[in-house]
């Protein structure tokens, strides 16, 4: 089946060097809310853009997005909040389009009782600043839910999870799907494969090489909960998937300038505490090799390279118990 092959990449696809990276430094950006969480980070504007939710916890009451702005990664400041009445704004991802606009896609979902979902919709704001940002416009259908958006050239890829199959599609009966869209604008969609990841497929993160290659880093929730690496050419209807050997929550990666590829999320093993770590998937394999200070509820890191460092914001209940936002530069 086309989107459901799980093959013996070649080695020139996923074999990335061993160095290992080294935390340079580490600190708390932001903690004015009772739960900070999910972050992502982009380079733009000659400044730093870090987005994030604000709330009571991570599931429950009307949850708010945060802009922080900085010129040099040390100073932060506030540059925007964005509301929605009686609307939980969750997951914010950042993305910059081709004519210069920063790009903020994010779920909104309603609930009963502070924690009984009742429904949930995607979201896209835009703005030319990073301060005025256009009203967030509603896009796909009730019940989707677009992670994270990337762009290659004048198309702008993403995934949408849903919790139930749809009718006639692919995956198992109660089994979650995954379906792979492009839009020319950000706000019309339209669907380019339905991926056929079993098992509770929903986070997913994807880059492109620069011969238009797709790589999907894809997080699972069911059976052994591994993740799945899938890779796809032009125009991404054929799909071959490898697990990573482990679990992977709030997935984000990089393809380096010399192809290696690097990811970073939530390590769960039996036994061991909750960690935001990172490091190269080689072979076809997740191998973290460094932790950075975590603990608790944490994850969902944004990641930009940039002047020799590689910049990660995420979240984290190490501290105190209290979910923060942090930033880690670190040697690669």
């Amino acid at each position: 089946m086309k989107s459901l092959l799980l093959l013996a990449f070649t080695l020139c696809s996923w074999t990335i060097s061993a160095a290992t990276p080294e935390l340079v430094e580490c600190k708390r950006i932001w903690d004015a809310a009772p739960h900070c969480a999910f972050t992502d980070l982009a380079r733009w504007h000659d400044a730093w853009w870090c987005v994030f939710r604000e709330s009571e916890a991570h599931v429950g009451g009307d949850g708010k997005i945060r802009v922080l702005t900085s010129k040099d990664g040390n100073a932060w400041e506030s540059a925007a909040l964005l509301t929605e009445e009686g609307i939980d704004l969750r997951d914010p991802k950042l993305a910059v389009t081709p004519d210069g606009r920063l790009m903020l896609t994010l779920g909104g979902s309603v609930y009963k009782g502070g924690k009984t979902l009742l429904g949930r919709q995607p979201r896209v704001t835009f703005s030319t600043d990073g301060h005025a940002w256009s009203a967030p416009q509603r896009v796909m259908a009730e019940g989707d839910w677009l992670w994270r958006v990337t762009w290659s050239g004048s198309t702008v890829y993403g995934t949408s999870y849903r919790t139930a199959a749809p009718a006639g599609g692919k995956g198992a009966p109660g089994d979650w799907s995954l379906v792979l869209y492009k839009s020319a604008d950000g706000l019309a969609w339209e669907q380019v494969a339905s991926l056929g990841v079993p098992d509770h497929p929903n986070e997913t993160t994807l880059r492109f090489r620069d011969n238009g290659e797709c790589l999907a880093l894809v997080r699972r929730e069911g059976a052994d909960r591994q993740a799945w690496l899938g890779q796809a050419k032009p125009p991404y209807q054929d799909w071959q998937w490898k697990p990573i050997g482990r679990f992977i929550g709030g997935p984000n990666f990089l393809i380096r300038a010399n192809g290696d590829l690097l990811a970073c999320g939530r390590d769960l093993r039996p036994g061991n505490p909750a960690k935001t770590v990172l490091g190269p998937i080689q072979d076809g394999t997740w191998e973290p090799t460094l932790t950075l200070p975590s603990g608790g509820d944490t994850s969902y890191a944004g990641m930009v390279e940039y002047d020799g460092l590689l910049w990660v914001t995420y979240y984290s209940a190490h501290e105190g118990g209290k979910c923060a936002i942090y930033l880690a530069k670190v040697k690669l």
